[in-house]
């Protein structure tokens, strides 16, 4: 059986960048087939409805990744797509009533408050900036295992598709403590810094919140953005110095995918991976 996979992509968040590629890193997995409806940058109900179209291809269950999930834009998307099990992916909501609506509606989600509001204003963001801070928050996440735990979420997903069982969509708020435990880090002061970097990640919204929402004057807004960045810069630096630790040890954990899609471990370099 080929098991099929529908990505929607409304809006960005660092995640989108590489959701759609987790279950099959390297081209290499049989039995399942992906496919990635994108709406850019936006993702008001005009992004909603076009998602309608996408359908048609009949996924057994579907992702869909938005920031602020209880935006007008995600909330239609999700009544267009009621029917198919969907895994909603997103910054928010924190707020546990929220999270419950959601289950009530029928969906699944992986809530990621460490998945940062970018400081999107056009008196600091251009494209340059923006790529810079999805590199750094992409780090983060990489490192402090928040795309690990994705990762084995779908494919938990996969495999009951693929058993032929009704997919039990996960309702997972990922905080830091929660993703820092998929990162398999062996030496204490590399989970400690991943961790960090995690914690600062969740700090850097609240920063740019205003920025992006609340403050008027030019210089308010542009120095508080900027100082948003400049937090989720630090993070990127104490992921990366986690890693490197890890590396020092040889005991970097690597999950590949194994042709069946069983996930594969190992932690030395050079072994051969179980």
């Amino acid at each position: 059986m080929v098991v099929k996979v529908g990505f929607i992509k409304l809006g960005n968040l660092s995640t989108s960048q590489v959701i759609d590629l987790l279950l099959d890193e390297i081209a290499a997995r049989e039995g399942i087939d992906v496919r990635t409806f994108g709406t850019g940058a936006k993702m008001s109900k005009n992004e909603a409805d076009a998602t309608a179209e996408f359908k048609n291809w009949k996924p057994d269950f579907a992702v869909m990744i938005s920031p602020n999930s209880m935006a007008p834009g995600p909330t239609a998307a999700r009544d267009v797509w009621k029917g198919v099990p969907v895994v909603v992916v997103s910054d928010g909501p924190a707020k546990k009533e929220d999270r419950q609506k959601l289950e009530e509606a029928g969906f699944g989600y992986i809530i990621l408050p460490v998945d940062p509001l970018i400081g999107a204003k056009r008196e600091f963001l251009d494209s340059t900036e923006m790529s810079l801070f999805n590199t750094d928050a992409l780090k983060v996440l990489s490192a402090g295992g928040a795309i690990r735990l994705v990762t084995e979420e779908l494919d938990k997903l996969v495999d009951q598709v693929a058993q032929g069982k009704k997919p039990e969509l996960p309702k997972i708020l990922a905080k830091p403590e929660k993703c820092i435990e998929k990162a398999g880090y062996t030496n204490p002061y590399a989970k400690a810094k991943a961790l960090a970097a995690l914690h600062i990640a969740t700090k850097v919204a609240e920063i740019d919140f205003p920025a992006c929402f609340v403050l008027k004057e030019v210089e308010e807004i542009a120095t508080t953005a900027a100082a948003g960045h400049e937090a989720m810069r630090a993070a990127g630096k104490l992921a990366d110095e986690a890693r490197e630790m890890e590396k020092a040890n040889d005991s970097v954990l690597r999950r590949p995918h194994a042709k069946d899609g069983r996930l594969l471990s190992k932690k030395k370099l050079l072994e051969k991976q179980q």
